[in-house]
């Protein structure tokens, strides 16, 4: 193979293969919990799928129950670290208030998540009256629960990963050589998005929220859960520090 062709597929490889990255923010006065607070980390919300060759992602269930349980075991290992009390629950039962009121503040917490990850990540659809503020909250749903169950924060992770197809490699490998003649467009592969959030139940604030963005890992192995947690939660900053970054 010659090697300008050699060249052209490198730099296409390359193109395929993103880096991880994450970016957090938090309101002005956020400080890490410290002492003898009482947190509870709800059950993750986790999805893994395959990427067909049209482009359309299908959740694979037992993909995405082992990558759970890999996320939840990585999560009690990251948690045993930390200060405080946590608790790690899989169920609604589990969570110290009626379960009916648990499943609403999983579905809030998902729509604000979502929210935060549109407007504070993407320059295009930022929000003028959010634009240097992190202003963000669960309401009076987040205040009742934290009454009724006696934690202080919760914390809530949500986790996409997704795979290329056969038939989605195949095309990836058919737009390399395009690349050749001159006509480059490469098929995006899976990827992994996830985001956590930091919930303080006394005023239901979002204090603190991560973003993480990656064209690389696996979940649905324990170290590929461990690193995505790792890159999560390893050092929540303060307001103050990420106003100076």
């Amino acid at each position: 193979m010659k090697p300008k062709v050699l060249c052209v597929l490198a730099l296409a490889t390359l193109a395929l293969s993103a880096c991880t990255t994450t970016k957090q923010h938090a309101s002005a006065d956020f400080k890490p919990p410290q002492g003898t607070y009482k947190l509870i980390v709800m059950r993750p919300d986790v999805t893994v799928s395959v990427l067909t060759a049209g482009g359309m992602l299908e959740e694979r269930e037992d993909w995405t129950k082992r990558a759970e349980e890999n996320v939840l075991t990585a999560l009690r290992a990251q948690q045993a670290k930390r200060g405080g009390s946590a608790t790690i629950v899989t169920t609604l039962e589990q969570a110290g208030a009626n379960p009916q009121l648990v499943r609403e503040l999983d579905r809030l917490h998902e729509a604000v998540g979502r929210s935060i990850q549109m407007h504070k990540y993407n320059p295009a659809l930022a929000l003028p009256t959010k634009e240097n503020v992190f202003d963000w909250t669960l309401g009076s749903r987040a205040v009742e629960y934290g009454r009724a169950s006696g934690y202080d924060y919760a914390l809530f992770l949500h986790a996409e990963d997704s795979f290329s197809s056969g038939g989605r490699v195949a095309l990836q490998a058919v737009s390399m050589l395009g690349c050749v003649v001159g006509v480059c467009y490469i098929p995006p592969g899976g990827q992994q998005i996830a985001f956590v959030s930091l919930v303080d139940l006394k005023s239901g604030q979002v204090s603190w929220f991560n973003y993480l963005f990656s064209g690389t890992g696996d979940i649905r192995t324990q170290e590929g859960a461990d690193d995505l947690v790792e890159y999560l939660l390893n050092e929540m900053k303060s307001g103050a520090a990420l106003d100076k970054s």
